[in-house]
């Protein structure tokens, strides 16, 4: 406590003592900056997805200060070369004005959604199967893809334990209720929300990518049915009389309802950050924050709180509740925001900025976007880096004006935010939740496939998709 009264003490000094210095961090050009300056955000990002693989027990004990190491490697040699000022504007700026607000609303997401338990099991048959996995799909952009994911993983699990064949279950799983279902709201998946904090407005997405993912929900359902059912009816093993660990019940039951109305109160203080304009704001070290932000957020911090102090212990006994995934995400995302940031500089200069190769592939020959493209290269790299900072990365590409893309540039923006969404199931570490639901399935005795076994299924299932609705809509 001592030690964190006397840093209170020396803010000030501090502030001041930068004051001159960051008020250039804004007016950096960023077609001034080497590429090089991307090497930690590449960094860090690779080491999401290799190490996992080559050596996922140092990886799991270390991951937050290689996360910390990429962060130094970025600001320690940017502070020599700007001068110390720029440097920790740039810092406050990508925590108090994107890491901030996007670890608030996942952690109040996560955590009232991990208090909310389905008791109770039902048979799992093709039909249900298939209404669990529209049910998740529609809660997605309700209560989030991390939320709707925990939320139904664990009684599909169950409805399926007494099945041979459960994998095909999860993976659609994935593709739906973890990725594309959580297309049509802010609040849905992290890329989107990213979009609403700089701009974008809360019901653009459901208006404009309502037709792609109902096309894109539409037919892996009728896919995942027709496959369960053939593994349901046609399979010998499959017909076979296993032992029920979990022998079907006369309906279900939820534990913990009290977060719904959490969830509702989590969504009016989304809504009234986009629509209550005071025009009020602080200036943070040369950052500002807006009134209506600091309010959603705070408020967002108190229902977390809430929802810790009122669900019954059994509900989050119930889900195996514990705080490591949003941990994992926490460290990991601090480290991705903050070495984004010269990126970012570098995607504004356009042209006249060192990625001005990644702009022409973009663009055809006169300089305009080609839809299409921006949906397969956000995409792709959203399936193998994260889709949050890969729709970042592309959103600036594009302009990173939110009013133009929302009108002139509207397709290219759905495009974006399509790619985003929906490619972050084809790979594990495409989104957060795919590694959750992963491990949730694991410790319920699902072999899962492997990385690489994993891109067998979305390339044979999800490619295909991917290509008509490129071609239907984009």
């Amino acid at each position: 406590m001592k030690r964190l009264a006397a840093s209170a003490c020396m803010a000030p000094a501090v502030v001041s003592a930068v004051w001159p210095v960051t008020a250039s961090a804004a007016a950096l050009d960023g077609a001034t900056l080497s590429a090089l300056w991307g090497v930690p955000f590449a960094g860090i990002l690779l080491s999401i997805a290799i190490f996992p693989l080559i050596a996922p027990i140092f990886w799991h004990d270390h991951f937050g200060k290689i996360a910390a190491a990429w962060g130094a490697l970025f600001l320690v040699p940017f502070a020599f070369a700007f001068g110390a000022g720029t440097a920790l504007g740039t810092f406050v700026h990508a925590l108090l004005d994107e890491y901030v607000p996007f670890i608030v609303l996942l952690t109040a997401l996560y955590t009232i959604a991990g208090g909310i338990c389905v008791r109770g099991n039902l048979h799992g048959s093709p039909k249900l199967n298939t209404a669990i996995l529209a049910l998740g799909t529609v809660l997605a952009s309700i209560m989030g893809t991390t939320g709707a994911a925990m939320l139904l993983i664990r009684p599909l699990l169950r409805a399926n334990d007494n099945r041979k064949h459960v994998v095909h279950v999860v993976v659609f799983f994935i593709f739906l209720v973890a990725n594309v279902g959580g297309s049509l709201s802010p609040l849905g998946d992290p890329p989107l929300f990213l979009g609403f904090l700089n701009g974008v407005g809360f019901f653009w997405t459901t208006q404009h990518l309502a037709l792609p993912m109902l096309f894109v929900c539409v037919v892996l359902l009728a896919l995942f049915y027709a496959l369960d059912a053939y593994y349901f009816h046609c399979r010998t093993e499959e017909r076979t009389q296993f032992l029920d660990p979990t022998p079907d019940s006369h309906g279900i039951s939820i534990d913990g309802k009290i977060n719904f109305v959490l969830l509702a109160m989590v969504i009016g203080l989304v809504l009234m950050s986009g629509m209550w304009r005071p025009g009020i704001s602080f200036n943070v070290i040369g950052t500002h924050v807006e009134l209506q932000n600091a309010v959603r957020d705070g408020a967002l911090i108190a229902l977390t709180l809430v929802s810790l102090a009122i669900t019954p212990r059994s509900a989050r006994a119930g889900n195996a509740f514990n705080w490591a995934p949003i941990e994992e995400v926490a460290k990991l995302f601090a480290g991705i925001f903050v070495t984004i940031a010269p990126v970012i500089m570098i995607l504004r200069a356009g042209p006249a900025g060192a990625f001005a190769h990644v702009t022409r592939l973009v663009a055809d020959a006169h300089g305009q976007p080609i839809d299409a493209m921006y949906f397969w290269a956000t995409g792709i790299l959203s399936s193998f880096l994260d889709n949050a900072p890969t729709y970042l990365v592309f959103f600036n590409l594009a302009g990173g004006d939110a009013q133009t893309l929302m009108t002139t540039g509207a397709t290219t923006l759905a495009a974006i935010s399509a790619g985003a969404v929906f490619m972050g199931a084809n790979s594990y570490i495409g989104n957060a939740p795919n590694f959750m639901v992963k491990a949730i399935a694991e410790s319920r005795g699902v072999r899962m496939p492997s990385f690489f076994a994993y891109l067998m299924w979305s390339g044979a299932v999800l490619v295909p998709v991917f290509l008509v609705t490129a071609w239907l809509f984009f």
